[in-house]
C-alpha cells in the first residue's frame, strides 16, 4: 500500500466510521458524481477487490438522494436471483450509517462503455454485435422482472475483461404497473424516448410510458457505437428534443457507407417513434443482425479453393498491367477528405486523442461536437431554417440527474 493510499484509508475510516472501515480498505478513486463517490476497495477478510459507491446523505436534498438509492438497492435485490444474470452488476454488500450509504459492487476494471468508445472512436459491427447482444439480453431479463431501467446509456454500462457487459446504475429504475403508466420526466436528454418527452408536455394525448423507452435508448447506443456520434444532438437543446420527438435522424454521414444494411435496419426498428411499433428486447435479439456468425466454420472445399486461386492470379495480372486503381485520386481527397475512410479514421482518432477528455460527460460537451465538420455557411443556413420554430416547454419534473433542459 502506498503512502497516499494509507493516508486516504485513515481519512476515510475517520470520516465514515468503523462500520464500513472495519470490513473494507478503501483504495483509489474511480469516479465521482453529484452525490456519490466510487472507490476501489478490498474486503479485509478475503482480500477480494470490489468497487464501493459512497453516497452522502447529509446534503440539502438528502431525502431525495436517500429515496433514489434505497430504490436502487431494492431493484438490485429483486434482480439478484436466483438465478443471477451475467450482464447485470452484482451488489455484494450494503451498509447504512447516519451520514452515508455504502454500496459494494463487483469491480469492472475496463470502466465505462463511454470511455471505451472514446478511446476507439467507432466500433466494428462484430464488436457492436457482441456488446448490443449482451445489453439486450440484460434488458430482456430486467423487463421480464417487471422493471424498466429508464437511464440506459454508455455511462451506465460497465465492462469487465473480454468485453463482458454489466448494466449498472438502477437509481431511476421503476417497477412497471400496466394499470398506471409511468409519467415522470427522468433520464438523460439524448437517450430519452419520444413518449417520455411528449408525456411531460401533454402532447399527442400521451398518458405515460413503459419499458419500450429502454429499447429506444438501445437504438441510440447502437447508432453511437457504429459511427462514434449519437443520432440526436444539437447545440440548441430545443432542436435536439424536437428531433427526438419526430424521430428525425439519418444515415447520411460518410461513416455509414461502411455499415451494413442489416445493422441500419435494426436501428430503424429500435428508433421508432410509436412505442407499440418498436421492437421488444426479445424481438431485437431475433433480428438478422444477431444471426450473423462472427466465427464461421472453416470447411475445405477444393472447388472453392481452385476458384479463389484463379481469382488471385487474375487480380495479380490486372495489377501488373496497371488496370486497377492503386491509390486515392488527389482530386477526390482534396474535394472531400472526410469521405475517404482511411483519412476519416486518422482525423477522428487524432480528434478524440486530443479532445477525448473534453467530451467526458454532459450534453454541453457531447462527443457529436467533434463530428461537426460542415462548412460555416451550411451551419448558418441550418440556423436560419430553424428560426421561427415553436419552443418546447417541458414539465419541470425531473428525477435525479441534475440535468436541466435550459429552454
Amino acid at each position: 500500500m502506498t503512502m497516499d493510499e494509507t493516508d486516504a484509508d485513515i481519512l476515510l475510516g475517520a470520516q465514515y466510521g468503523d462500520v464500513f472501515h472495519s470490513q473494507y480498505v478503501t483504495k483509489k478513486l474511480l469516479g465521482r458524481g453529484v452525490s456519490s463517490t466510487v472507490r476501489k476497495c478490498i474486503q479485509r477478510d478475503t482480500g477480494q477487490f470490489y468497487a464501493v459507491k459512497i453516497i452522502d446523505i447529509t446534503q440539502t436534498e438528502s431525502q431525495a438522494v436517500k429515496e433514489e438509492y434505497e430504490n436502487e438497492v431494492a431493484i438490485l435485490r429483486q434482480l439478484s436471483g436466483p438465478p443471477k444474470h451475467t450482464n447485470i452488476i452484482e451488489m455484494f454488500d450494503f451498509i447504512e450509517t447516519p451520514s452515508y450509504f455504502f454500496m459494494v459492487f463487483e469491480l469492472c476494471p475496463e470502466g465505462e462503455l463511454f470511455d471505451y468508445l472514446t478511446k476507439f472512436v467507432t466500433l466494428s459491427e462484430k464488436k457492436t454485435r457482441n456488446i448490443m447482444r449482451q445489453i439486450l439480453v440484460a434488458i430482456q431479463f430486467i423487463h421480464d422482472h417487471g422493471i424498466v431501467h429508464r437511464d440506459i446509456k454508455p455511462e451506465n454500462i460497465l465492462l469487465k475483461e473480454n468485453l463482458i457487459v454489466k448494466i449498472s446504475d438502477f437509481g431511476m429504475a421503476a417497477v412497471i404497473n400496466e394499470k398506471k403508466p409511468l409519467t415522470e420526466l427522468c433520464g438523460t436528454p439524448g437517450y430519452m424516448a419520444p413518449e417520455t418527452l411528449k408525456c411531460s408536455m401533454n402532447l399527442d394525448c400521451v398518458k405515460g410510458y413503459g419499458k419500450e423507452i429502454d429499447l429506444w435508448a438501445c437504438g441510440v447506443i447502437m447508432y453511437t457505437l457504429l459511427v462514434g456520434c449519437p443520432p440526436f444532438w444539437h447545440r440548441r437543446q430545443v432542436i435536439m428534443l424536437r428531433s427526438i420527438m419526430e424521430g428525425r435522424y439519418s444515415f447520411g454521414s460518410p461513416e455509414w457507407e461502411d455499415v451494413s444494411e442489416t445493422a441500419k435496419d435494426l436501428i430503424r426498428n429500435l428508433l421508432v417513434v410509436d412505442p407499440s411499433e418498436r421492437l421488444t428486447a426479445k424481438e431485437a435479439l431475433q433480428h438478422q443482425f444477431f444471426q450473423i456468425s462472427d466465427s464461421p466454420k472453416i470447411v475445405f472445399t477444393p472447388r472453392k479453393k481452385f476458384r479463389a486461386a484463379v481469382l488471385a492470379v487474375s487480380v495479380i495480372c490486372s495489377l501488373s498491367r496497371g488496370s486497377l486503381q492503386r491509390s486515392i485520386p488527389i482530386s477526390r481527397a482534396r474535394q472531400n477528405p472526410y469521405k475517404v475512410k482511411a483519412i476519416r479514421k486518422v482525423i477522428d482518432t487524432c480528434a478524440f486523442g486530443m479532445y477525448g477528455h473534453w467530451v467526458k460527460k454532459g450534453e454541453v460537451q457531447n462527443r457529436a461536437a467533434l463530428f461537426e465538420h460542415l462548412p460555416k455557411t451550411d451551419l448558418k443556413t441550418m440556423k436560419e431554417n430553424n428560426k421561427g420554430s415553436p419552443n418546447i416547454s417541458p414539465s419541470p419534473s425531473f428525477i435525479g440527474t441534475g440535468v436541466t433542459f435550459g429552454l
